[in-house]
């Protein structure tokens, strides 16, 4: 293959626009072929580094349009602060282990549970597990070249590398050195299909709104008598998990609050308790009768009958326990405990003497004690309520359902793998963030957050209500708990890969389940044995600057779901380690949706694929579209195609027009006697203008306003276009003074809307003859011109002026009189300071002319401080007429030239029904073209 140069990016036919995307793609291969990232990092080596943070992605998913986003902000901000003469390297990285890959492995290996991998064989397991880390690697390749971004893909780190997971390793240890790594029995939510359970913040991403069956149970007490009742009594409970009541051991009253107990017409044969305040909960359209009231205090230590018969011998169980967790607003004022699934009922079941007993295994199964369901999936993936049907089936049977109703509530789910989550008591190894909390809350206030309200709003909130972080899974493909314990509870807490090969005595290659799993150390006589657990990949992901040694970050950028994983990790470890934050500025990006505002789907075709919208529209257009819209506010986007189409027009299409005429120009490079002071007031209004881009793009970038970046380059391109160049176009073929104002604008755009639109800058640069390989070699431009106090006149006649035209525009629209059609006048009525300001400045005075197309300005004089009017003469001389005429037949064979194919330099004819009187010669001097009358063609 041909390598790219930088004359293949010199355009040479001007005639119609170019294919933006061809030649973005021509770009990215000069770039990759010149080496251009690469010479970069070189020339600013040895400089003040810009240290830069990427969390990667899987390489098991297509990259979507949220990468997108990322991706382009960890392109803009690297690009800025490189031209600004930073150092920064930017090295891609591979997320490699967790819950992604093995549920391919297990879907393509047919293997269901936990159980079956273990029978598949772990090392089998964990070797498939290696083979699919990189499934997509070089659709993401392609992807991330197409987008423009500059990163290393050739050296990327991966997690399962043992040089990162030893790193890992040594985070680990530094926290079980300071004491802030525990293990313990704790109620924490598992997922069933990955057998493992999940820490607090990763809980918190998969809530869904679900439909669930609730009901009301009758629980008999065993001795009526201590009510004072001869009749049978029955404690009303309330759940919404149903397949939790086989593992019932107590139930929770609130002893503060008041209870009735009541009959129903028919079933007077027995009385039901339930808290006062929560009798419509229980009977919405019952005719209950109320025969007492008492506190709640009079029920604790009850017993009840069991209500199934599994565990019906456990000691200290099956009686009203006190809880101040109890309340009335939904359910009975009764609460079901089953001490294994929930941390209140955990807590309560210790506090009352429970031995903690399961009922459901933790691939979310009956146990085997459980008979009449034994092995049943208590929250099926594929119908969540058919075992809570079965539960209540069993209830009614028994009589033991007092009522049932559907309920709607959110429910958690797996972030990875989308089963429903299960509240479940079991062990795991912790992070004591708790004790970290107030260094957290103080380290918090160091960072610059952007959108600013993260700070003390969703991320702010959240290390408010921080809890100890789980790290241990039981799971396979991870990096392993570094922890080797002995029979007797002693643990030994390994470090690096080298310190294992000197307690074990040997040769460590890889730290992977499967091998250090049979790896036993010896010492002081005891043999310890590597506990099973792998870490959270979340601690991985924290752990990372640590394993790339460059802390901490001056930038980092992903979605506001980060705040609750990535971005929170980052702080956790870093205040527990370095006191300090890991990150210095943190940009926050909100979701892509699709344009019907649902969540984009692969399944219903919502949305356009992002190659499309490459090859349609180019790179380009979407960066910009994506970094000026809402998302950048951490809003979400309904992403709309039309919107990348305008922006391709706003900015490629309508610079390229700009630059086509630029190069028309025989623009020269000798000196010219001509002073600074003789700049037309245009050109002086570029010059500052042109300032005031270099200066506004340094403070938004500098202060990661991409948004407000990205629009000033729209609003720029379009002054250039319909104010600057559409007043200056005649003027700027023979005003060589013009020529070097306009030169270095285009210039100066090139350059500074580099980070953010890179190939049309580059397009633009090669064009202009810019000298180095590449605009991304060039350094960031500084302000050259002086901001004198002319500026504000300068500024203030510009302002009137574009004022002036839009209302004289809007003025013909109104009369239906054609802007190509002179007029003998146009009066402004306006105060005297606007006429002082603009009544001596010809320039201004013959702009306002042209542009509205009137002989003669005249003033009158308005008291009103803000008032502004223009009025026309509308009386049509055959002179004005004829004039009209000859513009509107230039306007015309300049459409038909262009459509043509033709060259200002070629000669033409052009028919015509009638020749304005007087214009002919002026006309075909114009447009190079001799006119022909239609009678005589």
């Amino acid at each position: 293959m041909k390598k790219i140069v930088k004359q293949d990016l010199i355009i040479k036919d001007f005639s119609a626009t170019p294919d933006f995307p061809k030649i973005e793609e021509t770009i990215a291969q000069y770039w990759e072929d010149q080496t251009v990232f690469t010479q970069s990092l070189a020339q600013t080596q040895g400089q003040d580094t810009f240290v830069f943070y990427d969390g990667p992605p899987f390489a098991t998913g297509l990259p979507h349009y949220g990468h997108l986003v990322a991706s382009t902000t960890k392109d803009v901000f690297p690009r800025f602060q490189t031209m600004l003469g930073k150092y920064v390297p930017r090295i891609w990285g591979w997320d490699c282990h967790g819950l992604p890959i093995e549920n391919i492995v297990e879907k393509e290996l047919s293997l269901s549970d936990h159980q079956a991998i273990e029978n598949y064989g772990v090392d089998n397991f964990c070797e498939s597990c290696r083979g699919k880390v990189q499934l997509y690697a070089s659709e993401w390749r392609k992807t991330i070249k197409r987008l423009g971004r500059f990163v290393d893909m050739d050296h990327a780190y991966k997690t399962m590398d043992p040089e990162f997971m030893e790193k890992v390793w040594g985070v680990f240890q530094q926290l079980w050195d300071k004491k802030l790594i525990y293990q313990d029995y704790k109620s924490m939510h598992l997922c069933p299909r990955c057998s493992t359970p999940l820490s607090n913040f990763e809980v918190t991403q998969g809530y869904k709104d679900v439909t669930d069956i609730s009901v009301y149970v009758k629980f008999k007490l065993k001795d009526s008598s201590k009510l004072n009742q001869t009749k049978d009594v029955y404690l009303i409970a309330w759940t919404t998990t149903p397949w939790t009541l086989p593992g019932n051991f107590l139930l929770a009253i609130n002893p503060d609050i008041n209870y009735s107990l009541f009959t129903l017409p028919d079933q007077d044969e027995a009385v039901f308790i339930a808290a006062s305040e929560a009798l419509n909960n229980v009977m919405p359209d019952s005719n209950y009768r109320v025969l007492t009231q008492i506190k709640g205090q009079a029920l604790v230590g009850l017993a009840y009958e069991p209500l199934m018969p599994y565990f019906k011998n456990t000691p200290n169980a099956f009686k009203v326990a006190a809880a101040d967790f109890v309340e009335t607003q939904e359910g009975s004022g009764l609460v079901h405990i089953a001490p294994a699934y929930g941390e209140n009922d955990f807590i309560l079941g210790k506090k009352e003497g429970l031995e903690i007993i399961h009922h459901v295994d933790m691939a979310g199964k009956f146990v085997d004690q459980v008979t009449d369901f034994a092995h049943l999936p208590v929250k099926p993936v594929d119908n969540p309520q058919s075992t809570d049907i079965e539960i209540i089936k069993y209830l009614a049977k028994n009589n033991l359902l007092f009522r049932k109703q559907k309920i709607k509530h959110p429910y958690p789910h797996c972030w990875r793998c989308d089963s429903p989550l299960l509240n479940y008591s079991t062990s795991s190894f912790f992070v004591k963030v708790t004790a970290l909390k107030d260094e957290l809350i103080k380290q918090n206030q160091q960072i610059n957050w952007s959108p600013a309200h993260f700070k003390d709003g969703r991320f702010g909130k959240w290390l408010e209500g921080v809890r100890d972080w789980a790290i241990s899974r039981n799971r396979f493909w991870g990096t392993p708990l570094p922890l080797w314990r002995s029979e007797d509870g002693d643990f030994i807490c390994v470090g690096s890969q080298a310190e294992l090969e000197v307690l074990s005595g040997q040769k460590v290659t890889d730290l992977h389940k499967h091998v250090v799993d049979k790896i036993v150390i010896e010492k002081n006589g005891k043999k310890y044995h590597r506990v099973t657990e792998v870490l959270d990949c979340w601690f991985e992901s924290g752990s990372m600057p640590y394993a790339q040694e460059n802390f901490p970050a001056d930038f980092i950028s992903e979605g506001q779901d980060q705040t609750r994983g990535w971005f929170y990790t980052l702080h956790v470890l870093a205040v527990a380690l370095k006191n300090q934050p890991s990150f210095k500025n943190v940009l926050v990006n909100g979701v892509v949706l699709a344009s019907d505002g649902k969540k984009m789907s692969k399944k219903l075709k919502n949305y356009p694929d992002p190659q499309l919208i490459f090859d349609q529209y180019g790179a380009d257009a979407l960066r910009l579209y994506l970094m000026t819209s809402p998302i950048m506010k951490a809003e979400n986007l309904n992403f709309e195609e039309k919107d990348v189409a305008r922006l391709r027009r706003q900015v490629n299409v309508i610079l390229w027009n700009v630059f086509s005429f630029w190069q028309s120009l025989s623009i020269s490079n000798q000196p010219n006697n001509s002073k600074k002071t003789d700049l037309h007031i245009l050109d002086q209004y570029l010059n500052l203008q042109t300032d005031n881009l270099i200066k506004n793009m340094t403070a938004y970038l500098a202060h990661y306003d991409v948004i407000r970046a990205g629009k000033l380059i729209i609003n720029f391109v379009d002054e250039l276009s319909t104010f600057y160049l559409r007043q200056s176009r005649e003027r700027l073929k023979h005003d060589l003074l013009g020529q070097a104002v306009f030169t270095k604008a285009l210039s100066t755009l090139s350059l500074v809307m580099a980070p953010i639109v890179p190939f049309i800058s580059e397009l633009l640069y090669q064009n202009l003859g810019g000298k180095k390989i590449s605009v991304h070699l060039e350094s960031w431009p500084k302000v050259e011109h002086k901001q004198v106090e002319i500026s504000k006149d300068l500024l203030a006649k510009i302002k009137l002026t574009k004022l002036i035209i839009q209302s004289g525009q809007a003025q013909r629209k109104l009369l239906g009189i054609k802007v190509r059609q002179p007029l003998s006048r146009l009066i402004i009525d306006t105060i005297p300071e606007n006429q002082i300001l603009l009544k001596s400045d010809e320039q201004i005075l013959e702009l306002i002319q042209s542009e509205l197309n009137v002989k003669v300005i005249e003033w009158q004089t308005n008291a009103k401080t803000d008032d502004l009017a223009v009025n026309y003469d509308t009386v049509l001389t055959p002179a004005l007429i004829a004039e009209g005429e000859a513009r509107e037949i230039i306007r015309a064979i300049a459409s038909a030239r262009k459509k043509a194919g033709l060259k200002p330099s070629d000669k033409w004819e052009y028919v015509v029904e009638k020749i304005p009187a007087g214009w002919q010669i002026e006309i075909e001097s114009k447009t190079n073209t001799k006119l022909k009358l239609l009678e005589s063609a």
